[in-house]
Parts: C-alpha cells; sequence; structure tokens
C-alpha cells in the first residue's frame, strides 16, 4: 500500500492548461504520478486538431497517463482564449471537487509563428499578435477565472511556464513578439506572488532547458533513441532534456511545504532537480541554462560542459 510518502499530493487538484504534449503533458503526469487528481485542458482533442497541426498527441491520451501514472486525469478540451469555455471548465472543477489546488499556466502554441532574427518591421503584425494572445492573454485569461477558486483555501500553487531564465530573458530572443510572450509570464508570477501571498498563496514561474518535445524531436529529424545525433547540429544539444524533467520538479514543488520561499522567483527544471533530488528519465541533471549563464561571463572561451549534466 502506498502512503502520503510516495504520494505527497493524494487529494490535492490541478488543472495543467496546455497540457496536449511537451511540457504540460509531462507536468500533469508527475502531478498525477505523486498522487493528484488533474484536469489537462488543450484544443487537440481525438475528434479535432489545433492550429498546431499535431494530432498525434491529444488531452484524452495526457488524461490516460495521468491515471496510468498514479492519479486521476481528467480530459476538458478547452480554448482558453475564449472565455466562457474557460469559466465553464472552472465551474465544472468547483462542482466536482470544491477546490483547486495547483494552476499550471503552460497554454503556448506558437512555435510556428516564430520568424527569429527580423526586426518587428518586418514581422507580421497578425502573427505577432497571435503570438501574444497565444502566450500571454490565454494565462491571463485563465488566472483570472481560475483564481477565486483556488485562493478559497490558503496553500495554493501557480506555475507560469515560460522559455528561458530571468537572466537569459535580458537579452533579445529575436523576435519582439516571441520575448514580450515569454518575459510576461516571469513578471506575472512576480505580480500574483505578491498577491497571493495575503491568502497563503505561492506564485512562480519556471522554464524548461533544452527540451527534447514531440515537436523538437520531430523538428531535429529525430527521436529520443537517437537524440545525440542532434548535438551535430545544435552543441547545447548534449545538455538537453525530456520533457520529464521540469514535469518532475513542478511536482515536488507542489509537494514541498516550505514552497512559498520561491515565491515570485523565476526558475528553471535545472534549480529545481538540484533543490528537490529529482533527475532526469536517464538519471541525469542537466542544467543548461547555468551552463548559458557561464559562456555569456566568459566571451570567447570555450566553456566545458562538465559538470552541468
Amino acid at each position: 500500500m502506498t502512503d502520503n510518502h510516495d504520494k505527497p499530493l493524494r487529494g490535492k487538484i490541478a488543472l495543467v492548461a496546455g497540457a496536449t504534449r511537451g511540457a504540460g503533458r509531462a507536468i500533469a503526469v508527475e502531478l498525477g504520478t505523486a498522487g493528484a487528481t488533474v484536469y489537462v485542458t488543450g484544443r487537440t482533442t481525438r475528434q479535432k486538431v489545433s492550429e498546431v497541426g499535431r494530432s498525434t498527441e491529444t488531452i484524452e491520451e495526457t488524461a490516460e497517463l495521468v491515471t496510468r501514472a498514479g492519479g486521476e486525469g481528467i480530459a476538458v478540451p478547452t480554448d482558453h482564449l475564449e472565455i466562457e469555455r474557460v469559466r465553464a471548465l472552472v465551474e465544472r472543477i468547483d462542482r466536482e471537487q470544491g477546490r483547486l489546488d495547483v494552476l499550471v499556466n503552460d497554454v503556448w502554441g506558437g512555435n510556428k509563428l516564430l520568424d527569429f532574427d527580423t526586426p518587428v518591421w518586418e514581422l507580421d503584425l497578425e502573427r505577432g499578435l497571435r503570438m501574444l494572445d497565444l502566450g500571454v492573454k490565454t494565462h491571463l485569461i485563465t488566472s483570472s477565472v481560475a483564481l477565486p477558486l483556488l485562493v478559497r483555501q490558503p496553500g495554493g500553487l501557480v506555475v507560469e511556464v515560460t522559455d528561458g531564465t530571468a537572466e537569459s530573458n535580458r537579452t533579445p530572443r529575436n523576435n519582439l513578439y516571441y520575448d514580450l510572450a515569454k518575459n510576461a509570464p516571469i513578471r506575472m508570477a512576480y505580480l500574483l506572488a505578491e498577491e497571493l501571498r495575503s491568502v497563503g498563496g505561492t506564485a512562480v514561474a519556471v522554464t524548461p532547458g533544452f527540451m527534447r518535445s514531440e515537436e523538437m524531436l520531430d523538428g531535429f529529424g529525430i527521436t529520443e533513441e537517437t537524440w545525440r545525433d542532434g548535438i551535430k547540429v545544435h552543441r547545447h544539444f548534449a545538455l538537453s532534456e525530456t520533457p520529464v524533467y521540469v514535469g518532475r520538479g513542478i511536482a515536488a514543488l507542489a509537494a514541498d511545504p516550505q514552497r512559498e520561499r520561491w515565491a515570485g522567483q523565476a526558475l528553471s527544471s535545472g534549480q529545481l532537480a538540484k533543490e528537490y533530488g529529482v533527475t532526469d528519465a536517464d538519471g541525469s541533471r542537466p542544467d543548461v541554462w547555468a551552463y548559458m549563464a557561464a559562456e555569456a561571463a566568459a566571451p570567447g572561451t570555450e566553456v566545458s560542459m562538465d559538470g552541468y549534466r
């Protein structure tokens, strides 16, 4: 029989907004592994595919993976730009559970809109605004609608998933709209932490490292089994990680009774791994952001990757 040490999130209710694939899926599964009931949302179902265009990952499959991991996965098709759909989702959670303990804002889906190294006057405005809708507006709508339920009892956790640490995002991300979309969740976590403090809640931003998501592997023309071939294309691939890594870190954070010490901070999967003793699927602890910071501090020097995996 398992106990609460094995399932520290048993009895907790989580919502992972944007759990179709990648980090969102892995976060949902690891919360389930820790015993949580996890509502997983997204736009791609077994009946309908979103604009991302990937029919190979669905929210139903994510929910099944959560349940198989030891939690309870509940798939709710939701476009987080549709306020009434988000309200219906939160009302359902309230009706079925009466509480919400963890909110993970992981909605994105804007990779196909990216045009790097292009000045804003040459970027397509509609593509840029769509990126902000997907990466910022969805997070704002979901937080606004879900927080009244989350703050009903003390101890709630909000995780804003982004790309890049606060330090790395001080330098340009080579696309104005992408830069805004990935800096905004960091600022949101800081502001939400200030507001949640009075009701005993915590908000943080979390970034994975160089993540081998399904979409990333396909883009590099490799598989999880052959991922090291990607090093030939991009040297930082040597410090890449699976989505499991950030999922385990966030699950450990959610189970930490002293997690308020992180309130308002921007954390990375590597930081969480070191703090909580979790590893990636292969037992390693990659930390590409720490490595890139070391590179930035020593321009023109080839920094060894030893100690960063």
